[in-house]
């Protein structure tokens, strides 16, 4: 499994001959290299419905004629909206396809479209995704608050690869996060969600530094750079 980071929460997943996107926020994203048109995938998997997460999903499933997936809610919405493909699952719930395994966790956070004009649709619970391909495991927790759970999620699934937030205001800070990571225990561990906007400003290599008081694996991913496991 070779995993690249595309920037903010984006995560490119790649085994064998399968590519899949992960909440590809990519236009209007400032640490993004890579455009929509530049994707090519097997599947887009969405995470929650705010902006900065279902991004390009519509651009890039059109373009590669491939699935969105995602809870039940964004899934019909998007399929509705847009006209896409779509899987829809939900929290708790796990699916075989073609490329790999797909099961979503719980995650605590807001999930809701926001509209030209200001209202919001909502998008369902949002979730974390558990995503094994070529026999490895990635843990992508989507935007989330810590919980008791992610305690579970590590003692129930071997981890190769997770994906944390840390940019704190709108989900877990550093601490959090890092007690998250001592829970996943993961083989490696790399911050999602940190710098891309003022108030989620934060030290990603101050962070993974701090792993190592629980002897855990991280790494400082740039916009375009992997981790291969």
């Amino acid at each position: 499994m070779k995993v690249t980071n595309l920037g903010h929460a984006c995560t490119l997943v790649e085994a064998g001959d399968y590519k899949v996107i992960i909440d590809p926020f990519l236009n209007y994203n400032p640490q993004a290299t890579v455009k929509p048109a530049d994707v090519k995938v097997n599947a887009v998997l969405i995470t929650h419905a705010h902006g900065d997460h279902v991004g390009d999903a519509v651009e890039i499933a059109k373009n590669n004629d491939c699935p969105i997936i995602a809870n039940h809610e964004i899934a019909s919405y998007l399929e509705a909206k847009h006209g896409v493909k779509a899987h829809g699952m939900h929290i708790g719930g796990a699916f075989q396809f073609d490329f790999g395994r797909v099961k979503l966790t719980q995650a605590f956070h807001g999930s809701a479209f926001e509209l030209p004009n200001g209202d919001l649709v909502y998008g369902g619970m949002p979730a974390g995704i558990l995503l094994t391909m070529g026999g490895k495991t990635f843990y992508h927790a989507g935007d989330t608050g810590l919980f008791g759970d992610m305690k579970l999620i590590g003692e129930l699934n071997k981890i190769d690869v997770a994906a944390l937030p840390i940019g704190d205001n709108y989900t877990m800070g550093p601490d959090d996060a890092l007690l998250a990571a001592s829970w996943i225990k993961a083989g490696v561990t790399y911050p999602i969600h940190y710098n891309t906007f003022p108030p989620i400003k934060q030290d990603a290599h101050a962070w993974v530094e701090r792993l190592r008081e629980y002897d855990l694996k991280g790494v400082v991913l740039a916009s375009n750079e992997s981790v291969e496991v």
